[in-house]
């Protein structure tokens, strides 16, 4: 298979070319140049938001076409439109943050959308990852094109913080502010499943959308926050807090304590972070790894880094203060 991925260097896009590569398919990676690709791929190089940007991409045909774009809708339309005549497929990933907030829980993909528009500039992550999404559409058709809507991605490589963030805070030691309860249901996909599950879809000529991220339950803040103290060999004493304890000190959930929310004090934003219904997925192959491997060789890729992970800079720090969390132990009453 020859395969195109728009990005390649980074979290998504990084574990898809590695997938891709263990196959044996012939890889080639468009990107910035801002991070090197990985070995053995074709490298071409281009920046899509500037004026003949696409130049690298003219020539080339290619049986599958990934595209990680998160920003501008315009930049998928052109690169797509481009692209359109010397593609089999084209696989859009984009994000269940698409459906118009709050899904209910157990949403599928045929739950409300959002609005977005192909030819949109800068606007915000919903609205940019639908106008992605009809940008694909339009210009490769629905036969043709794959909508992976993924939910929370978590696992190695990953550069907005989340999983580092508890990992880096637990290996420091001592009493870690734990949210609870113990076992509030978290529902996320490993990257490496996300881009396993998106070759195959691609091979076996899938199209349509798919809610891509584990089942409701897959495991809970407690299994995860354990599996990130075993992982990290700290000492380290989880010190759980009741939510409305966490909520009422003004701790941030998702952000400042990220990946949890409180299922009883949030229940609508936590059916729409944790709830989504994956039924489609995993009738069409998708199978998701313990949190044991995810956290254990997310911890391992980032002791390659020297437990410091890379950040993107489009997206907002994420971590709970120091202060709030000194705060919050000295008052903490027993979970």
């Amino acid at each position: 298979m020859r395969l195109l991925v728009l990005g390649g260097t980074e979290f998504v896009g990084r574990a898809v070319v590695v997938d891709a590569l263990a196959r044996g398919w012939q890889v080639t990676v468009f990107h910035r140049g801002r991070h090197p690709a990985p070995d053995g791929v074709s490298d071409l190089i281009g920046d899509r938001l500037a004026p003949g940007g696409l130049a690298a991409l003219h020539d080339g045909e290619f049986d599958v076409v990934v595209d990680t774009w998160s920003a501008a809708p315009s930049a998928v339309r052109d690169a797509a439109r481009l692209l359109a005549g010397r593609v089999g497929r084209y696989v859009y990933v984009s994000s269940c943050s698409v459906y118009a907030w709050p899904p209910p829980a157990g949403y599928d993909e045929s739950a409300p959308l959002v609005d977005g528009s192909p030819d949109a500039g800068d606007v915000p992550y919903a609205e940019a990852k639908r106008g992605g999404e009809l940008a694909v559409l339009d210009a490769v058709g629905a036969s043709r094109s794959l909508l992976a809507r993924a939910g929370l991605i978590l696992g190695p490589w990953e550069n907005v913080g989340r999983l580092p963030w508890w990992l880096a805070r637990i290996a420091r030691g001592g009493d870690v502010l734990a949210p609870g309860p113990r076992e509030t249901p978290l529902q996320y996909v490993d990257v490496r499943d996300l881009a396993g599950w998106t070759l195959d879809a691609a091979a076996a000529d899938l199209a349509g959308p798919y809610n891509l991220v584990s089942e409701p339950g897959h495991t809970t803040i407690g299994e995860l926050l354990e599996e990130c103290v075993a992982a990290t060999g700290s000492s380290a004493r989880l010190r759980w807090t009741p939510a409305d304890a966490v909520l009422s000190a003004g701790a941030e959930p998702w952000s400042q304590l990220p990946v949890w929310v409180p299922a009883a004090e949030l229940p609508e934003m936590h059916g729409a972070l944790h709830g989504a219904g994956v039924s489609r997925a995993l009738a069409a192959g998708l199978r998701c790894r313990p949190v044991r491997e995810t956290v254990r060789d997310t911890w391992s890729w980032l002791l390659t880094l020297g437990g410091s992970a890379p950040l993107r800079p489009d997206r907002p720090p994420v971590g709970l203060p120091p202060e709030l969390e000194a705060a919050l132990l000295a008052g903490r009453p027993e979970a």
